[in-house]
Order: structure tokens, then C-alpha cells, then sequence
């Protein structure tokens, strides 16, 4: 069984994910972005140095570095024969943040299109999850839930760039027909007080 939390920053998907697996005794899959050599780059001494030309030159080395890292999970998780949580999909890259970089204009069209191409490729290669739970958050809960967890990258979130998501998941969840969806609205869940 392969189950995916899908949703935006701060939703509430890797706490999901854990407390799921440690209920069930599944296996969790977390977003590889400890050794992400593009994060590294845009890391100086804790802070963030110019966001917006740093995204500019580096947004389509991170959108594949992403497309191949979740690929690779895909893989390993069809072929474990492990029942697996996954925390976020390789479908989100795609539909949400490579579109959204297109959109800000940080991901030169040709450049979009050629990311398309090997995302089309390999989505042909891959099953979709068994089941995939969308967790839908309003913008003030992404914020309190990213403020108290309190991650220094993510400070400079704006609320547009959240709003923006927000509306890709929104259109992504309603045309998404590659399996099951269950889509819960996590603004009146607390998972880390409420486990229940």
C-alpha cells in the first residue's frame, strides 16, 4: 500500500506522515532535502542573500534535482513491497512549484517545457499513490503552523507565494483522476496536540 500527503507549506503533511506510520507501523518517506546541493547554494551563514536572483538561476537545476529525487522515491516505494506513507508527491512538483516558478517568471518557458517533458516521461513509468490525502489549509493556518515551527528558510515566505500555491493545489485536486483522494480540511485539526 502506498499512501501520499499532498499539500501546501506548513499543511501539516510531515506530521501527518509520521503520525500515521507510527500508527499503522508503516514506513515513512520523507522530501530529500538534506543533501540538496541547490539548497546548500542558497544558504549563507543562515541567511537568505538575494532570494529572487538565486531563484531565477537556480529554479530549474531545483525543479529536476526535485523530479528525480521523487522519481527515485517512487521507484524504491513500488518496488519495497512495503506498505509507505510519502510525505509530499512527485505530481506536486510538477503541477505546483515548477508551474508556480513559470508563473513568477523565475522558470524561463523553454526550460518549463523541457522539465514537462521528463516529468511526462517519467509519470509514465510510475504508479500513482494507492491513495493520496490532500491536506486543504487556509493562508492563516500555513502561517501559524510555519511560524511555530519555526524554520529559518522559510521565514521569508510572503502570503502571496502561499496564496499562489494554494490556488495550484486547489486546481491540481480537482482534475486529479489517477486514483483515490481523500481530501481532509486540516484548519480545525491539531494532529500535534489532538493525535486522535
Amino acid at each position: 500500500m502506498h499512501i501520499a500527503i499532498a499539500g501546501n507549506i506548513g499543511a501539516g503533511k510531515t506530521t501527518l506522515t509520521k503520525l500515521l506510520a507510527k500508527n499503522f507501523n508503516w514506513k515513512a518517506q520523507f522530501e530529500a532535502v538534506d543533501n540538496n546541493p541547490y539548497l546548500d547554494d542558497k544558504r549563507l551563514s543562515g541567511t537568505m542573500v538575494n532570494l529572487s536572483k538565486l531563484r531565477r538561476e537556480w529554479s530549474f537545476n531545483l525543479q529536476i534535482y526535485f523530479l528525480g529525487s521523487r522519481f527515485s522515491q517512487v521507484k524504491e516505494i513500488r518496488e519495497s513491497g512495503e506498505n509507505i506513507i510519502q510525505d509530499r508527491t512527485i505530481h506536486e512538483d510538477a503541477h505546483i512549484f515548477a508551474s508556480n516558478l513559470h508563473d513568477m517568471g523565475l522558470l524561463q518557458t523553454r526550460d518549463y517545457e523541457n522539465y514537462l517533458t521528463v516529468f511526462n516521461l517519467m509519470n509514465s513509468f510510475v504508479q500513482a499513490p494507492d491513495l493520496l490525502i490532500y491536506l486543504r489549509a487556509s493562508i492563516p493556518t500555513l502561517v501559524k503552523q510555519i511560524q511555530q515551527r519555526g524554520r529559518d528558510y522559510e521565514s521569508s515566505i510572503s502570503i502571496e507565494y502561499l496564496n499562489r500555491l494554494n490556488e495550484k493545489y486547489e486546481s491540481w485536486v480537482k482534475s486529479y483522476d489517477e486514483g483515490k483522494l481523500l481530501i481532509i480540511d486540516v484548519d480545525d485539526l491539531d494532529f500535534v496536540n489532538n493525535p486522535e
